[in-house]
């Protein structure tokens, strides 16, 4: 009887499949003919299996034939273009990044630069989809483009011969004070186990008696990456993760396959929400076998393997096909696939289990640091000014005049004048403050109290301007940093950027202390 059933089920199964395609068939057919306004088929369908998928999980995924060469971008970091990254400030596009040794780096345009016409196009309204699909083409095409750049008053033309385009891995590595190592790691595509594993070598050459492995924001990559990455601090045959799914195909397990670089030097990982997949593979592995320290705040909780099938007519489906599990057994998958805020006590869900040491660690909830070192909050005030794009364009300002930065700080008395500068333009902000009181008003008209109340909420619309007005005094090193970060973007690109965020990092310096003050860094890892 069991062997029957064993027999029949996969067949009511493939019934019940065909028998779906059948009506959903007729469905599309009759919808098409019979709607009263006319439909596209491709949005229909994109839309109705969008909708399928969504019931899943967050990254099971169709992919259009039109979104296929992103995809290929997005997984192998590699593209054909100008090696620039493009931003929408105030309705104008801007050249927000630039690829060191790229083309449009060699050519002369610099991180602020106006582009005002491509391909003898003018902008008017601007899209970034549109015009990164304007910079983009054919190796070895080239780019037509004009840009108006701060300072001048005519614009500059470029000619920029497009090439492929292969973003490194490592953005930023160096040695900080106290001998320390930093690594800035930022995804996982093809080359990053290499990378890391030169970078490595190059700080213990340079004397680095400790290390840090910054991977906040990262959002993964390739899982044979995550492997090779962990490699430079595992030894050679350890389990580095195991993928388990239905399909006995998808259960494999991934272990290192050459010496390490070193095992023994203090090792911190930093990681942050946006640490996802193989990031949290990494910070994983490394605390699993009580290699190193992770710093920072909980991670995002991307455990699970997709594969990448072909459609036809070019299109694709990444399916989740597996879940990851690292070597103390855990999966690294939030219980809470959607973020439900239903779901309100995940952590309590996570069951526990053993790094090498004994140390407790729990799955259900992605990774928790060894030493939870909050992120920095943005005050309002240097949000809006971000957001806005006042720090963006006094950064080009500033540039443009020729001005540099004083061992990485701006002069006295320039803050002062990026203050005047905003005021001149009428800048304004909303408060949690500022919306409150207009709560207020509201809701006192509709129940006849305004009159009663009108000197008051004029005293308190008095208050709050007055304490927006020194906001600019109160956040003055918070905003002054901002400036500093942008100005030494466009100053020395990704680099310098890097090295001026991490001077003042509150989680670096946490992992700097941990690193050098042996009995805690030991103690972190020892057994509680």
């Amino acid at each position: 009887m069991v062997a029957i059933m064993a027999f029949v089920a996969p067949t009511d199964r493939y019934f019940t499949i065909a028998k779906n395609l059948d009506i959903f068939a007729s469905l599309f057919k009759q919808v098409d003919e019979l709607y009263v306004d006319q439909t596209q088929p491709d949005e229909l369908m994109e839309h109705a299996i969008d909708g399928m998928l969504s019931s899943l999980d967050p990254y099971t995924n169709f992919i259009p034939e039109k979104e296929s060469e992103a995809f290929r971008t997005s997984t192998t970091g590699e593209y054909a273009g100008i090696g620039a990254q493009i931003s929408i400030i105030n309705d104008k596009v801007y050249i927000s990044m630039l690829y060191e040794g790229f083309a449009a780096h060699r050519t002369g345009l610099k991180i602020g630069d106006r582009l005002v016409e491509i391909e003898s196009k003018v902008i008017q309204q601007p899209s970034i989809k549109k015009i990164s699909q304007l910079l983009k083409g054919q190796p070895k095409s080239v780019a037509f483009i004009k840009v108006l750049r701060s300072g001048n008053v005519d614009t500059l033309s470029f000619e920029i011969r497009r090439e492929k385009i292969k973003i490194k891995n490592i953005t930023y590595y160096g040695l900080l004070e106290n001998d320390i190592g930093y690594i800035r790691l930022e995804e996982f595509t093809t080359g990053a186990g290499q990378e890391v594993r030169e970078a490595t070598k190059n700080l213990k050459s340079l004397g680095a008696k400790g290390l840090i492995l910054d991977l906040r924001d990262n959002p993964g990559g390739l899982l044979s990456e995550a492997v090779n990455v962990s490699n430079v601090f595992i030894s050679k045959n350890r389990l580095i993760v195991e993928t388990r799914g239905k399909a006995k195909e998808w259960n494999r397990r991934y272990k290192t396959l050459n010496s390490s670089i070193d095992e023994n030097i203090p090792l911190a990982v930093l990681i942050n929400y946006g640490s996802a997949s193989a990031s949290e593979i990494v910070a994983g592995v490394i605390q699993d076998y009580d290699r190193g320290i992770l710093v920072g705040v909980k991670t995002f909780g991307k455990g699970l393997v997709q594969t990448t099938r072909p459609l036809t007519y070019s299109s694709q489906l990444k399916v989740t096909t597996a879940k990851y599990y690292i070597p103390s057994g855990r999966c690294i998958q939030a219980i809470n696939y959607f973020r439900d805020p239903e779901i309100t006590n995940q952590d309590s869900l996570g069951r526990e289990y053993k790094t090498r040491n004994g140390r407790a660690v729990y799955d259900g909830t992605g990774l928790l640091p060894d030493k939870i070192v909050p992120q920095s909050e943005y005050p309002v005030i240097t949000n809006a000014l971000v957001s806005q794009g006042y720090i963006f364009r006094y950064a080009n300002h500033y540039v443009g005049k020729g001005l540099q930065l004083v061992n990485g700080d701006m002069p006295d008395g320039e803050y002062q004048n990026f203050v005047n500068w905003v005021n001149d333009q009428e800048f304004d902000y909303e408060t949690q403050v500022g919306k409150g009181v207009e709560n207020l008003v509201q809701i006192s008209k509709e129940e006849s109290y305004f009159n009663s109340l009108k000197y008051d909420i004029t005293q308190l619309k008095l208050k709050v301007s007055e304490n927006k007005e020194s906001d600019f005094s109160l956040h003055k090193e918070q905003i002054k940093l901002e400036l500093e970060k942008e100005i030494a973007l466009r100053l020395d690109l990704m680099k310098g950027l890097i090295k001026k965020s991490i001077q003042s990092d509150k989680i670096v310096l946490e992992a700097i202390n941990s690193l050098k003050n042996k009995s805690n860094y030991k103690e972190l890892l020892s057994k509680k």
